[in-house]
């Protein structure tokens, strides 16, 4: 009997296993790993630009470089660090402009100027102001909230009023203070005056010598030629700085080049005596020279205008004869 019992709840408890609902598991998909920002990149470097170079050409001197570029010879063996100009070598090739970072501009130091603020009225002596907030002087701020009371009334109505105060009563202290001064108005800066001659455009030009123009200006001769009297005097065309002065240039004889500025320059070729030195200051209307023939058939001045190396036609920016 117990036997069968034992199966029978056996039965009745596989029965309940079978009835339990399996257990529920939730699977929710895997969020995706975070996306890497992208790691940020230098900048690259402004591409340079390209130095402007010349290869030297049999017959060439660093003086007749200078002028086909409109540069000062010296400045152009400094900047290839020739120390023989009158030793160039055929095939070299010459940098045309300053190396980067071989002139630097000094910082100006700023000054900065005091500022000042008015002082405020002065009141009465410290010694003789009452205490504030003393059993014999109590002082209230003006703008503060008091009690309302006949006294505190009276007190105010006699400050509004400007009779002195009631007998027993300290007087109120005042604080004078500054009144709130305007703000400065900015004075604008003045325009910056354009000195003449900076920018090319702005050269003063006459003409360099009396005569009759006996060859005009072409792309050969690269300028014009003025015949005259041996010794006739040769002008400064404008102001500017001697940058040559010899004979080093074949076909030109004796040379005075003068930089009017960075875009101009002029040349003075044929001359019997050169009377200026290189890296003198000339003015407009110098005498620089005398009219000579050397490396020339005749009497005469060769006259070269050039911007920025290139000749120009002098007639273009001469004045009229």
């Amino acid at each position: 009997m117990m036997r069968i019992a034992a199966i029978v709840m056996a039965m009745v408890l596989a029965a309940c296993a079978a009835r339990r609902p399996a257990p529920v598991v939730e699977r929710m998909p895997a969020s995706p790993p975070p996306a890497e920002s992208p790691m940020p990149t230098a900048p690259e470097p402004p591409a340079q630009k390209p130095v402007a170079t010349h290869m030297v050409k049999r017959g060439e001197t660093l003086a007749s470089i200078a002028l086909q570029y409109g540069l000062d010879y010296r400045e152009l063996a400094a900047w290839n660090s020739i120390v023989n100009p009158n030793r160039l070598e055929v095939g070299r090739v010459l940098v045309l402009a300053a190396p980067t970072g071989s002139s630097s501009t000094a910082a100006t130091a700023s000054v900065t100027t005091p500022i000042t603020t008015p002082l405020a009225t002065p009141g009465p002596p410290l010694e003789s102001r009452p205490l504030a907030n003393t059993p014999t002087a109590k002082v209230e701020p003006r703008a503060s909230k008091v009690p309302f009371s006949d006294r505190a009334l009276s007190q105010m109505n006699a400050v509004e009023s400007g009779p002195s105060p009631l007998a027993g009563d300290a007087p109120p202290l005042i604080i004078a203070t500054a009144p709130p001064s305007a703000p400065a108005t900015p004075v604008p800066p003045e325009p910056e005056k354009a000195s003449p001659g900076t920018d090319g455009e702005d050269v003063d030009w006459i003409w360099p010598a009396k005569g009759k123009v006996i060859a005009a200006f072409n792309d050969a001769s690269k300028g014009m030629d003025i015949a005259g009297k041996k010794g006739a005097p040769i002008l400064a065309a404008a102001s500017g700085r001697v940058v040559y002065a010899g004979a080093g240039l074949r076909g030109y004889g004796k040379l005075v080049i003068i930089k009017h500025n960075e875009t101009w320059l002029s040349a003075y070729a044929h001359n019997d005596n050169i009377l200026v030195k290189e890296q003198q200051d000339v003015r407009k209307g110098q005498k620089i020279a005398e009219m000579g023939s050397s490396d020339a058939d005749q009497v005469k001045l060769h006259f070269e205008v050039r911007r920025q190396g290139k000749p120009v036609d002098p007639v273009k920016v001469l004045p009229a004869m």
